[in-house]
């Protein structure tokens, strides 16, 4: 879990905008340069510091120490003349420290700790400079060689100026490099802006395409990305681009071709069919009149063409009725009583579905709406009857009004809710499609034709209004909003 943990930290941290990424790259870039340039800068002085400080001590070397054992003509021991302040001078007998002294104002001796003198104990007599760090003097330069009487010399210089010098240099290159990171920073993120600005027209190109209405309809894609040259990496992307705009412009204009195509077809069928269907059913009612005795399997027959041919009928006027809205025909725009229209239907589907509880939930005064009576009538019947049909004896079916929203946001929501056994989940973001079904095995004696609840969505749209499902076993909920009237209009 742990590194699953710091695996999402890392991408919460991680820069998110190509911008953002590029400039974060460069600094990145720019740090690790600058530090491998302060690295060898650092090593490269340190390296000549050291080398100044190796060479002074070896012209000096052993001439204080050896002094250290002689009183000058003050009484003073060790001769610090000639000597840099600082200069350590030490003596060893044997192993043993015996003398030792540093040069200040003059020559003044020094007692050093065990550790101290273990440390210089060990420094190698082979003439050649080393690094010690002494508790009571700090970090020094010392170099031993052998004296005349065979004690060892040791002369020493501090190496307090050389990393005074270096940590002024390193501190002199972090306030350089700390403000060319800032000065990069800036830079960088203006150069990037300006680089990424024909890639940030390609992302709003696309944003206003994604808010076209491209689902249905006649759609047209004048939007198109600008960009001056094919030579660059943008210029590619927005010529690209462009050309999917063309391709998906022609494919949605083919497609509206085709939909008109097939909604005059449905509109031209529904509308010729109506005068056969017509003259059938006036045969068939002419012929169940006739005073001569009929057969029974005669009377059937004639009962079935009869039952069938309004059934016809009924799918025929819904085809004609999804044509017209398609093709946008204007409905009746009359004052309508949205109460009364509801308590006359489900007064209707009374008679029909007795075994059914149908309840009322309406507001005191009356809730008035503008539109088609007769097309807002068959959307609360195709409610009710959808209801009716799915639902088995015993099912409470509520049928609700009210009023939602202030001002130009108000509107009226019509409710229709039953404790039914719900709508499968997997179809119901299809359920105001077309000849959708929820029972496929159902009858077509007692089932409907599939078009009743896209009868529903088209006409609520066409009211300037919106339909919407909830459903689960043993609540179904279907809304409808439609803008209500102004009641001072009213």
């Amino acid at each position: 879990m742990k590194p699953l943990n710091a695996m999402k930290s890392l991408n919460a941290v991680r820069p998110r905008t190509l911008r953002a990424r590029l400039v974060a790259g460069v600094l990145v870039l720019l740090a690790l340069a600058c530090a491998a340039v302060g690295v060898a800068t650092s090593l490269a002085l340190r390296g000549f510091l050291l080398q100044r400080v190796d060479q002074q001590l070896s012209m000096t070397v052993g001439r204080f120490a050896a002094s250290l054992e002689h009183h000058d003509e003050n009484g003073e021991d060790g001769d610090s003349r000639g000597q840099s302040r600082g200069t350590l001078g030490v003596r060893l007998v044997g192993g043993h420290v015996t003398d030792a002294a540093v040069v200040a104002s003059g020559t003044v001796r020094l007692t050093l700790s065990a550790a101290d003198a273990s440390v210089l104990a060990g420094v190698p007599l082979d003439g050649k400079a080393h690094s010690v760090d002494l508790t009571v003097l700090d970090d020094y330069r010392v170099m031993a060689v052998a004296g005349a009487d065979g004690d060892v010399l040791i002369n020493g210089l501090p190496m307090e100026g050389a990393n005074a010098t270096l940590h002024r240099l390193q501190l002199v290159e972090a306030v350089v490099f700390a403000a060319v990171m800032v000065g990069t920073g800036v830079a960088g993120t203006i150069w990037v802006r300006l680089s990424l600005r024909p890639l940030q027209r390609v992302a709003a190109t696309a944003r206003r395409v994604t808010e076209l209405p491209l689902a249905s309809g006649e759609v047209e894609l004048p939007e198109r990305v600008p960009y001056d040259d094919d030579r660059t990496e943008v210029g590619q992307v927005g010529g690209a681009f462009n050309r999917m705009l063309f391709h998906v412009g022609d494919a949605l204009a083919r497609r509206h071709a085709s939909e008109q195509r097939m909604r005059t077809f449905a509109a031209d069928a529904s509308h010729e069919l109506r005068t056969p269907l017509a003259t059938v059913r006036a045969h068939v009612e002419l012929a169940r009149r006739d005073a001569a005795p009929v057969p029974p399997a005669v009377r059937h027959a004639l009962e079935r063409i009869d039952a069938e041919s309004a059934r016809m009928r009924s799918l025929v006027d819904d085809l004609l009725l999804l044509a017209r809205l398609d093709e946008g025909r204007p409905l009746a725009r009359d004052e309508v009583d949205l109460s009364r229209l509801v308590i006359d239907a489900t007064g209707d589907v009374r008679v029909y579905g007795p075994g059914h509880r149908w309840r009322l939930e309406l507001p005191e005064e009356p809730l008035t709406v503008t539109g088609d009576v007769d097309r807002l009538h068959q959307v609360v019947a195709n409610l009710l009857g959808n209801a009716r049909l799915h639902t088995p004896e015993g099912t409470t079916v509520t049928v609700a009004l009210r009023v939602s929203g202030t001002g130009e946001a108000r509107r009226i929501e019509l409710t229709v809710a039953d404790d039914g056994p719900g709508i499968p989940e997997e179809l119901q973001k299809e359920i105001f499609e077309r000849f959708v079904r929820v029972d496929k095995a159902r009858s077509r004696a007692s089932g409907g034709s599939g078009l009743g609840l896209a009868i529903v969505r088209a006409v609520v749209a066409a009211h300037g209004g919106t339909v919407d499902l909830e459903s689960r076993p043993g609540r179904t909920v279907f809304r409808v909003f439609l803008p209500a009237r102004d009641p001072a209009v009213s």
